[in-house]
């Protein structure tokens, strides 16, 4: 760390950035929009970034924000590096599935919603058999196959919900086990929580 607390603080840096890239452009846009200078180092990928930016030859490196926090546990003393907390662009990441293979993506994206309905609900991956068997509200009925039909509908059986949530538990411990501050990539929940908890999370109702 070089003591920056925030990327406007970063007038006259050199920053690694991949070039032919929306984050390029973006960093552009933020340096100008901030009337401050930067120069660009190009870098091909992730990798030659990581490279470089242990060398001293740039004193920032630019990318998604799991990216650099996934970069960072990779460092000798994660600690030394800080992310600094502007985000200069909305790019979302999620699961891709092969174009044209409609029922495996309505499958993706219900397990997903699955998950961020079973963190609403108080349903984790230790209580979720017991849920199943004796469901709180009609919400949670419906999620774990109790009532309804929406496996039908998937092409898959009434417990398909029950297993994924079982598998890993919900949205929330997924996110905490594998992402969250306790672990070495160490990101926040920010954006990544529910909608109650001012995120941007939210699943669509289980009919």
């Amino acid at each position: 760390s070089k003591g920056v607390k925030s990327a406007k603080e970063l007038d006259g840096a050199t920053v690694c950035i991949q070039t032919g890239t929306t984050t390029e452009l973006n960093l552009a846009d933020f340096f100008r929009a901030n009337k401050i200078k930067y120069t660009p180092v190009p870098i091909e990928d992730s990798s030659e970034a990581r490279k470089n930016y242990l060398a001293d030859r740039c004193d920032a490196y630019t990318t998604d924000a799991s990216g650099l926090a996934a970069t960072r546990a990779t460092f000798e003393k994660p600690s030394d590096h800080v992310i600094l907390p502007e985000i200069i662009s909305k790019e979302p990441l999620g699961p891709v599935v092969r174009h044209g293979d409609n029922q495996w993506e309505d499958i993706v994206r219900w397990a997903v919603f699955a998950l961020i309905q079973a963190e609403e609900s108080g349903v984790t991956a230790g209580n979720a058999d017991e849920m199943a068997k004796t469901p709180p509200n009609p919400d949670v009925a419906r999620l774990l196959g109790a009532e309804g039909d929406l496996g039908a509908m998937l092409g898959l059986d009434k417990a398909w919900a029950l297993r994924a949530i079982k598998a890993r538990g919900n949205f929330g411990e997924i996110f905490e086990s594998n992402l969250g501050t306790k672990t070495p990539i160490g990101l926040e929940r920010g954006l990544n929580a529910l909608y109650t908890a001012g995120g941007l999370q939210y699943a669509p109702p289980f009919r």
